[in-house]
């Protein structure tokens, strides 16, 4: 959450807010600070810099609710009332020490074994698309050995049951399951979910691995450019539809794998239409389509994390590494060459997933949202993944690009 201190003016009391602030409070009962004017939030205080939290149940004859776009409210039964503000926020008491204090205790060197090492997540689910091969496989390969229940949700089942019997063999008791999903097709996408919904398990971590590069102009079933689909509305559309399962397994996480390469993206509030995130053949450039979809990743990361924090599921966005010999450049062989040359001046595959298992995983992080990591440290995205309008836009042309083509969410 930023932390933004515009506007502060004096007050009679430290703990009175400034104009413009409201005081709200998390499912986890972690009170924080809206700004009106900036549409930022965070968890300090903003005169006293102080960090609160609510304890005990709701007093008697009230009862929290959740409307249908997502926001909770109060209602007081016994005098007939509704609002929008915690009862439990006149006792909140200072904390000085929370999950938001968190250091760096990992870096570019670090990999997803020692990130996860002494967790257990035993009796935790959590689905990694892309999980067959690459920073997939191994982000999947390390949660399964630490006791999650792991699902490999991939195009290629042949390559996933292989991945998936990769992990077994290293760890027999391990809980890991092979399910069809495939991004370029949304009927695909929505078969996984309903699926999964009937399977009537939990799900905590949703890991948005998946991804493309260096495509050709395609045009996928749904009659989307490809590199956008797969990347972007695909994992919007399956988050959408696995929400609920989100939230009612709360505390749960999404984890978004953007990339470096959404600084470069030539998106903007003037020119972001359909045509420009899914152009014509003729305005077509691959290099152009990944910057874009990589923003695409950030912009809805935060979107999700300002809709989905308060009902309990945090989001957060990451670069795994630069260019890895992973099979993201599989698709042209001028591409396959540079990343083979640069192969022992990067990452390993294990590295390259700790930023993912970080934002997934480290306990530091629950309940923290709306930011982006590199090299398992948070830093400062590019100046438009913090555009409101942009952030506004594209998740309404994404959930009319949906609409038009009978996939509702």
């Amino acid at each position: 959450m930023a932390a933004t201190l515009d506007n502060i003016v004096d007050t009679d009391s430290e703990d009175e807010l400034p104009p413009g602030w409201e005081e709200r409070v998390t499912f986890e009962g972690k009170v924080y600070y809206a700004n009106h004017a900036t549409k930022s939030t965070q968890w300090t205080h903003p005169v006293s810099g102080k960090k609160k939290i609510v304890k005990g149940d709701l007093p008697h004859g009230w009862e929290m609710k959740i409307s249908e776009d997502g926001t909770v409210y109060y209602v007081d039964h016994i005098n007939e009332k509704t609002t929008f503000t915690d009862p439990r926020l006149a006792f909140a008491e200072e904390v000085v020490d929370t999950p938001n204090d968190f250091r760096q205790r990992f870096d570019g060197n670090s990999n997803g074994m020692q990130v996860l090492q002494g967790l257990d997540f035993t009796g935790k689910y959590a689905i990694v698309t892309g999980a067959n091969c690459g920073i997939g496989f191994e982000t999947a390969r390390s949660l399964a050995l630490h006791g999650a229940f792991v699902i490999l949700a991939c195009r290629n089942v042949e390559s996933a049951n292989e991945a998936c019997q990769k992990i077994l063999d290293e760890r027999p008791i391990a809980k890991v399951e092979v399910m069809p999903l495939d991004l370029a097709s949304l009927k695909s996408v929505r078969y996984f979910s309903e699926t999964y919904k009937c399977r009537k398990w939990p799900l905590h971590i949703l890991i948005l691995n998946a991804g493309v590069f260096g495509l050709p102009h395609v045009l996928t079933e749904d009659n989307i450019e490809t590199v956008f689909q797969v990347n972007h509305l695909a994992h919007f559309y399956l988050t959408m539809l696995l929400k609920d399962v989100l939230i009612s397994s709360k505390p749960a996480r999404v984890v978004v794998v953007s990339s470096e390469s959404h600084r470069f993206a030539s998106l903007t509030t003037e020119n972001m239409t359909e045509d420009e995130l899914s152009p014509p053949q003729s305005h077509y450039s691959h290099m152009k389509a990944y910057n874009n979809s990589k923003l695409c990743n950030v912009l809805f990361s935060n979107e999700l994390n300002r809709r989905l924090l308060p009902l309990g599921v945090a989001t957060n966005a990451l670069h795994p590494g630069n260019m890895m010999s992973s099979q993201l450049a599989r698709n042209w062989w001028f591409y396959k060459l540079i990343f083979t040359f640069v192969r022992p001046f990067t990452k390993s595959m294990q590295q390259g997933c700790a930023t993912t298992l970080y934002c997934a995983a480290v306990p530091e992080l629950q309940g923290i949202g709306g930011m982006y990591f590199n090299n398992c440290c948070r830093c400062q995205p590019s100046e438009k993944s913090g555009d409101v309008k942009l952030i506004k836009k594209l998740w309404e042309i994404s959930v009319k690009m949906l609409n038009d083509r009978s996939f509702t969410c």
